[in-house]
């Protein structure tokens, strides 16, 4: 893939990222550059082995590549950061907190200085986006697997990251309670116009969610073998989306992706 221009809109630049875990060994993946901007969610899609998590480790600067750069707002992204906020499939919440407490440890992070006052009208404000303001005193043992994730999203939006990751985020949920949170995940991007790098297996999420999807070769020495722009209208519902002009094309061109791909790997 040719490297994108820098362009002003460009929040991430990751400009030719390779992974080794041994000198001599064949990178998990070489070659990846590509640019996210402002406001726009990017899914990157591909099967198990192809680096997708690990990308997002670099991103999130909790991993380090072999060779090239990943730089956000124009700096060369060195380790973690407030500007970055990260959702993994398991929810990780601090279990000895309630709900309000997960949500508003993050803020103080992010804002050391807020008023009491401030840091509790702002937890409430996040904890609503995600419907779960009457559950802020519950301990997460007492929450469905779904509302300690969405906890976990409201924690994540509440430190206003300029880039949010998520990886897997709604992997181990029930369909029903999955397609409920893409839903509140969709409504508060719209709302706040957050920026959102996101890896999944699920082709329906990555269409329903995704501006661009980044479609991945297989590993090893994976790459990005296709960029696909989502040119369904942006105002989507998980309802409504599989009546759209369009959508049973753009759905079974990735999954053929998908397929072809696979099939090569076992030739």
């Amino acid at each position: 893939m040719q490297n994108e221009p820098n362009k002003p809109d460009h929040l991430v630049v990751v400009d030719t990222l390779e992974k080794r875990y041994t000198k001599s060994g064949v990178p998990v993946f070489s070659d990846i550059s590509f640019s996210i901007d402002r406001g726009e969610i990017v899914c990157m899609i591909g099967h198990s082995g192809c680096g997708k998590s690990t990308i997002l480790n670099i991103l999130a600067g909790l991993e380090s590549a072999s060779s090239g750069q990943v730089s956000i707002n124009g700096h060369t992204i060195r380790g973690p950061g407030l500007d970055r906020g990260v959702v993994f499939q398991g929810h990780a919440l601090m279990p000895w907190l309630t709900v309000e407490q997960n949500v508003a440890m993050a803020i103080r992070a992010r804002h050391p200085g807020m008023q009491r006052g401030d840091v509790k009208n702002m937890t409430e404000h996040y904890l609503g986006l995600v419907s779960l303001k009457d559950a802020m005193h519950k301990h997460p043992s007492e929450l469905s697997g779904g509302m300690r994730q969405r906890v976990g999203i409201a924690r994540a939006f509440s430190t206003t990251p300029e880039l949010l990751l998520m990886d897997e985020p709604f992997g181990a949920l029930d369909a029903l309670t999955r397609g409920v949170i893409q839903d509140e995940l969709l409504n508060i991007c719209a709302q706040t116009h957050q920026t959102v790098f996101m890896i999944t297996h699920d082709i329906d999420e990555a269409i329903l969610l995704a501006d661009r999807l980044l479609l991945m070769s297989s590993g090893p020495n994976a790459h990005i073998a296709e960029v696909v722009q989502n040119r369904l209208p942006k105002e989507r519902s998980r309802a409504e989306i599989h009546h759209q002009k369009g959508y049973s094309d753009l759905r079974n061109h990735i999954m053929d992706f998908l397929v072809r791909k696979l099939n090569l790997k076992k030739l």
